[in-house]
């Protein structure tokens, strides 16, 4: 029999959140039942309560950000205990027999993946995310959370630490080269510290110092504010990889410009409108303009161990859900970008 668990729901767009009771899947065979005690706020959840992106299904329950306990689990389940620690990110389902699946790229299934949340199971169910008490998950989706990061702080690691580890990764961040991430925000400060967790020297970007002290903290070696003129063009041909974490619309040839010759600028971000850049400026220098976006089950899993061996854990601040409007106040507060540096709800403060 289905289980019912408490949740935080958005009936409509531009509702405010709302505790409910929400109905989980009995187990199947391979399935992992998780007891969720954290679910971080990603702006991917804001986008779509607020239906910024369109095709919003509501009721909606958002959170792709989870770490929690495993419950119970199916018959046929053998990765996982009870009591094992435990997280889901930005995906629930994948056909496992693709290419795409079957090179570790779950994210790109030719089936389909099925996110976390406002996304269609294969059965036809909508799936609902993590800002809730309890989840059931394919066993294949969950990924284990190593001893020596603290589950409130590896939360956020199942979408902004694997969003920034994989183009980190993929285009060799490590001793002896020079990474800038544009934005110090949730998932700025994660590439911040994974850069330097990797050996690369960091600068970081944004539109002024005043993050300048916290970026160091982070594992920042240098801050340039971007509407400084002269210290970005003293910065040009500066970068082997630029990472740009920021979801702003931003003038690309400004940033090709600091990149080294063979140099790459990856978006993690999602800016509303289409970017623009002369197809010279990155002719010029062998450069390249590209994307990245999550990671595969596999690559996510190695994030995790990588940041339990380094002890990295995202900078989080913990929301008390017991007058929901806190969430409300919380998706405003990451808006205007006050948070320091990923808002983690609470989910056993959900009411009753």
């Amino acid at each position: 029999m289905p289980t019912t668990t408490r949740a935080l729901s958005v009936p409509s767009a531009g509702a405010p959140f709302e505790a409910v009771d929400l109905e989980r899947r009995d187990l199947r065979d391979d399935d992992v039942r998780i007891d969720i005690a954290f679910a971080g706020i990603c702006h991917s959840d804001i986008h779509t309560v607020r239906d910024e992106w369109g095709a919003a299904h509501y009721p909606i329950v958002t959170g792709h950000e989870i770490a929690g306990t495993v419950s119970a689990v199916g018959d046929g389940v053998t990765k996982f205990k009870v009591g094992d620690r435990v997280g889901v990110g930005c995906l629930v389902d994948s056909c496992g027999e693709c290419e795409n699946c079957k090179n570790g790229q779950e994210m790109f299934c030719s089936k389909g993946s099925v996110g976390t949340y406002n996304s269609q199971n294969y059965d036809g169910e909508w799936a609902a995310g993590g800002y809730s008490q309890q989840i059931v998950v394919t066993e294949r989706m969950v990924l284990r959370i190593p001893e020596g990061i603290e589950l409130d702080e590896a939360a956020p690691l199942l979408c902004a630490g694997i969003t920034t580890y994989s183009p980190l990764r993929r285009w060799g961040a490590g001793p002896g080269k020079k990474v800038a991430v544009v934005g110090v925000g949730g998932l700025g400060h994660m590439a911040v510290k994974l850069a330097a967790a990797m050996g690369a020297e960091v600068t970081t970007l944004s539109r002024s110092s005043a993050k300048a002290d916290d970026a160091k903290e982070l594992g920042s070696s240098r801050h340039i504010a971007t509407s400084d003129e002269d210290a970005m063009k003293d910065a040009r041909g500066s970068f082997d990889l630029i990472v740009n974490t920021v979801s702003a619309d931003l003038d690309m040839e400004t940033y090709v410009r600091l990149l080294r010759p063979n140099g790459a600028l990856v978006n993690v971000g999602l800016p509303p409108s289409k970017l623009s850049v002369s197809p010279g400026s990155l002719i010029g220098g062998n450069k390249v303009l590209t994307g990245s976006n999550i990671g595969g089950i596999g690559e996510t899993q190695e994030m995790l161990d990588f940041c339990a061996e380094h002890g990295i854990g995202a900078t989080i601040e913990k929301l008390d859900a017991s007058d929901t409007t806190t969430v409300d106040t919380a998706y405003d507060e990451v808006v205007a970008g006050n948070v320091r540096y990923r808002y983690v709800i609470d989910t056993a403060t959900i009411p009753a």
